[in-house]
């Protein structure tokens, strides 16, 4: 393409157009990392401060995610609506006259990777509390729950007994629940996943990626393997108004 400076308009705003252009036709997806401001500056013929007035620019208008030290991301949708409740899988078991439990496989905190802190939308973090929990319905086991938590939202995660008290309890009075993202899928057990939840390898389970968020901070990043053949996931809601 001819260098920007030869076009009319703004240079930032052209830079911006360039952005959004390779975004909105599916070039650059979602968590695509973007070329470096030196490269941009290289390919599109501008000064960096032009390059970085636009990405600035874009980051404020949400539709890029800049993490310090790690580059920048085309930022992810956010929710519009939330078509599944955050709910306790201990209260929902109970409710329907089980009985629940849970084993914890894996607690500890650990340090960040390139992908947690473009799912965290957040550069500095030094660690993430993480676990892995198998639910019980009557021995039976139902959900395979793997956290990430924000540890300056939740610094003591890995300290508690999660056999006792649920995640879900926990983080709910640590800190408020403001907003959150639901993807569902659905994919084979993978040999792991099929031992713990006790079916065949390659078995449907259903898949809950979540995001929740504090405010504006991002609190946890979780994925909820369910069973495909024990649990089904709903929920009844009244939808907006149409005006």
């Amino acid at each position: 393409m001819p260098p920007l400076s030869d076009t009319a308009g703004p240079l930032y705003e052209k830079v911006k157009d360039y952005v959004l252009h390779h975004i909105g036709s599916g070039k650059w997806a979602s968590d695509h990392r973007l070329p470096s401001e030196h490269d941009l500056v290289a390919a599109l013929g501008v000064s960096r401060m032009t390059v970085h007035r636009a990405l600035r620019e874009l980051t404020s208008e949400g539709y890029l995610l800049r993490i310090q030290g790690v580059g920048t991301f085309v930022a992810p949708p956010k929710p519009q609506s939330t078509l599944i409740d955050v709910a306790n899988i201990a209260n929902e078991i109970t409710a329907r006259g089980g009985r629940h439990s849970a084993r914890v496989i894996l607690l500890e905190t650990i340090r960040p990777t390139a992908d947690l802190l473009v799912a965290f939308e957040a550069g500095g973090h030094k660690g993430f509390g993480h676990s892995l929990i198998l639910h019980f319905e009557n021995d039976v086991p139902v959900q395979l729950e793997e956290r990430f938590v924000n540890s300056e939202l939740v610094p003591d995660y890995d300290r508690q007994d999660f056999e006792a008290i649920t995640t879900f309890d926990y983080l709910q009075r640590c800190t408020p629940l403001t907003e959150v993202e639901h993807v569902i899928s659905a994919i084979p057990a993978d040999a792991e996943t099929a031992r713990l939840l006790m079916l065949q390898e390659a078995e449907p389970c259903l898949l809950l990626h979540r995001r929740t968020w504090t405010r504006s901070q991002v609190a946890t990043v979780n994925k909820l393997t369910y069973a495909g053949n024990r649990y089904s996931l709903g929920s009844r809601y009244s939808p907006a108004s149409v005006s």
